[in-house]
């Protein structure tokens, strides 16, 4: 398998590509985001672009790939919906669209999040656009479009949050992980389960269209 990642730079995504790297049966990996990994890896290669909205320059260099495990995502605390929007709604589906084109059947794996709001209706704001997103992604003619929902991500392997207010909390939190994870493996789940959990997915012609936190576990 040929797997691209968005936002490998990210939490999430920092286990996503730990995991790929690590599995024999992705052959290669192509990492997309507006800073570099600064990983050295055989397998990988990256492109670097500040604007990820408009992929038309590098376009040749995304076509032939299996599968997308899109990890890109901002916290919506303090922010505006029509900020939020901009990053959560029109960045994914602009990228989405640029990428069905070129590969039509590629497996595209979005990090969503647990309470998204598949009504588009609800009162929460940020609840309210993921499910908006989620929703677009699957009206898309990829082979499969994924939804991954997890609640509480503990990070693994030195993986570290870009966001600080994560970070502090995590910090004051992680001598509670293993008891956490182990009390309520419907809720949380960790970043080297959501790796491997999306690539069984890629590989799988019966994949569902949501994965919850113990859905991901599961797999």
């Amino acid at each position: 398998m040929r797997a691209m990642i968005f936002g490998a730079t990210g939490m999430i995504g920092q286990g996503v590509l730990r995991e790929c790297l690590l599995d024999a049966s992705v052959a290669s990996v192509l990492a997309v985001g507006r800073t570099a990994t600064g990983i050295t890896h055989p397998k990988l290669r990256e492109i670097v672009r500040p604007d990820l909205s408009d992929l038309s320059p590098v376009q040749h260099e995304l076509s032939g790939y299996d599968a997308c495990f899109y990890c890109l995502g901002v916290s919506s605390v303090g922010m505006r919906e029509s900020d939020y929007r901009r990053l959560t709604y029109d960045l994914t589906l602009a990228v989405a669209r640029q990428l069905v084109r070129l590969n039509p059947a590629m497996r595209f794996v979005y990090v969503s999040g647990a309470g998204t709001d598949s009504t588009e209706h609800g009162r929460v704001m940020w609840a309210r656009v993921k499910g908006e997103t989620e929703n677009a992604l699957l009206r898309l003619p990829f082979s499969a479009a994924v939804m991954f929902r997890p609640a509480g991500v503990v990070p693994m392997h030195g993986v570290r949050s870009k966001t600080r207010l994560y970070r502090a909390a995590y910090a004051v939190t992680r001598p509670l992980w293993p008891l956490l994870y182990a009390a309520f493996p419907r809720y949380v789940t960790t970043t080297e389960q959501i790796g491997r959990a999306m690539i069984r997915v890629a590989r799988r012609p019966d994949a569902h269209a949501v994965y919850e936190s113990a859905d991901i576990n599961r797999m």
